[in-house]
């Protein structure tokens, strides 16, 4: 193995130093969230939109809401996750202290004339509702209500503030709207609010306890569901394993058999099967650069969900606001050197000469992919004044995530990986001129993110991964055997695409998911689900399909070794 270069290793280090400045940041220290007697407690009023569209949001401000007289405090966005979820944290402008409770006070005056009026009016007839934060607990509140008859509207005025505090912290905030007050053009309409203080019994590590759904996570169901999959997992592994055994024997001794002939015999036998492919079973797929590229990207994916769901399952991620997008961006840089070592490998040993080309679109293939997807929603975004559309700020320190941390530490990768592991060493030789291909006929070949419920089970989904990556794996092994034995040696676009048809079928499945179980409608909301939708079902389907080529590729690499070969 050769050296790094020095200017490789100065690109490593200075990489890795960004990468340490992307460091998701907790906010849950000790003297973060500790308060003395009398101290200053923050509202920030967060974003406000439609119930049945969780991701058109606005600033809260955007309705004409009054801000109380007390002076505003700046808020800036604390981690990257914040920034592109569109969290927008202004004061309310309310005066809250620790431990004093606020006897019910008018904090503001709004003057209604027409065109308030008809903002309110537009945000009760799409069932709009707001999100606070207090000590980065969330609170979420109805704007108003219409009459029976749809004739008459009224907004919530009174915001009835109940804080429980445990010692020096605050470990539970309740809200009651109350005063319904009609709307009526050029009036005056008084916001007020109260503060009851209350001790509680809550500790503070389990203070976001209340706002998951046990009966809903961990309902019987899902234990039953899991148990059932890997009883089927366990089933299908079994039977894949005994047919491909006891038919791997039976190819084995026929071959073995027509060792011991003669050629006169053996010319004029039927010889058929996996090993007539023997030559060329190990010959470059079509379009290397692009399959290199896909299964080392599909590799860092799978890196990325299996580091994501062990940190999800040590650390409760869902108690800061944007951590886990945060994360998710830190692991994916983090793990940039997978993508090119495995990319850069395969490429190598496939005898792929244009090995900076393949660095270059394994790097920038998944977030290509998704910038591109969120700059076009983006646009979307904007034209709507929504607050998930992405600042310019955010949008530039993405490339700059992209060019300085991810594409220094995918070169580190590559050049490692075409080194350690970029000779060719095949149990077969490859012979110099293709086998003709016999013809044949071709004829078989959410509730958390989209939703209001906090996932927190991530065990569940650890286990859901270990049943993907097995079936998808026996599924493979088995579309493989089938080809070969064919006398079809493309195996390698086979496996890959033949796992990553699941995300076929997840796509498909979210259009059923959007029409029968939300109420979702508009073409920001709609955009936004199934443009993330789209870029999630790809992530998911180059993932499964490098599942399914390395996998794949220990099984033909196996039978191969074990079989004779003139």
């Amino acid at each position: 193995m050769r050296p790094l270069p020095g200017a490789l290793g100065v690109a490593a280090a200075a990489a890795l130093w960004l990468l340490l400045l992307l460091l998701p940041r907790t906010r849950a220290d000790e003297h973060e969230h500790t308060y003395q007697d009398k101290e200053e407690v923050v509202l920030w009023m967060n974003t406000v939109g439609p119930y049945h569209n969780r991701q058109e949001t606005y600033k809260y401000f955007s309705l004409p809401f009054c801000v109380g007289s007390k002076k505003s405090i700046s808020h800036y966005h604390e981690t990257l996750g914040e920034a592109l979820q569109g969290v927008e944290l202004e004061f309310s402008g309310l005066d809250i202290k620790f431990k004093d409770d606020v006897m019910p006070a008018t904090y503001c005056e709004i003057d209604l004339d027409k065109e308030k009026r008809d903002a309110f009016v537009y945000a009760i007839k799409n069932h709009y509702w707001y999100q606070m934060y207090i000590d980065d607990l969330p609170i979420w509140g109805i704007v108003g209500e219409a009459d029976e008859n749809g004739e008459d509207y009224y907004l919530w005025t009174y915001k009835k503030l109940e804080i429980g505090f445990n010692g020096n912290r605050i470990v539970d905030v309740n809200l009651t709207s109350e005063g319904k007050v009609k709307l009526v053009p050029n009036t005056k309409i008084q916001m007020s609010y109260s503060v009851k203080w209350k001790k509680s019994d809550v500790k503070f590590e389990d203070r976001f306890d209340k706002y998951l759904d046990p009966s809903f996570f961990q309902h019987r169901i899902h234990w039953f569901s899991i148990f059932n999959s890997f009883m089927m997992v366990i089933f299908l592994v079994g039977l894949v394993s005994m047919i491909l055994m006891r038919t791997l024997r039976k190819d084995y001794a026929r071959y073995s058999k027509e060792e011991e002939m003669d050629d006169m015999d053996r010319d004029l036998g039927d010889e058929y099967g996996w090993k007539q492919v023997h030559g060329d079973v190990f010959r470059p797929s079509s379009h290397p650069l692009i399959f290199s590229s896909l299964i080392g990207s599909g590799c860092q994916i799978f890196a990325v969900s299996l580091i994501v769901i062990i940190v999800a399952m040590i650390e409760d991620l869902y108690t800061e606001r944007g951590s886990m997008l945060s994360t998710a961006i830190f692991v994916y840089a983090a793990t940039s050197p997978v993508n090119g070592y495995f990319g850069g490998s395969l490429y190598a040993r496939q005898g792929g000469r244009r090995w900076i080309k393949q660095m270059f679109i394994g790097a920038f293939l998944i977030p290509a992919m998704v910038c591109g997807t969120a700059f076009f929603i983006n646009f979307i975004a904007i034209y709507y004044h929504a607050s998930r559309a992405i600042p310019f700020g955010t949008m530039v320190a993405v490339c700059c995530i992209c060019f300085f941390v991810i594409l220094p530490l995918n070169l580190v990768g590559t050049i490692l990986g075409r080194n350690l592991s970029g000779q060719p060493n095949f149990p077969c030789r490859v012979n110099a001129v293709p086998r003709p291909i016999p013809e044949k006929k071709w004829y078989f070949i959410f509730t958390s993110f989209w939703a209001y419920k906090i996932y927190y089970v991530y065990g569940f989904m650890m286990l859901v991964l270990v049943i993907l990556c097995i079936v998808t794996v026996c599924v493979t092994i088995v579309c493989t055997y089938f080809l070969l034995n064919a006398e079809d040696y493309r195996w390698q676009w086979t496996s890959f695409l033949s796992a990553a048809s699941t995300a076929i079928y997840v796509y498909m499945y979210s259009f059923y998911y959007y029409f029968f179980k939300t109420k979702m409608y508009g073409l920001f909301q709609t955009s936004f689900y199934f443009g993330y939708m789209a870029v999630f079902s790809t992530a998911l389907g180059i993932m499964c399909g490098a599942i399914g080529y390395m996998g794949t590729s220990a099984f033909v690499r196996k039978i191969y070794t074990n079989v004779k070969i003139d």
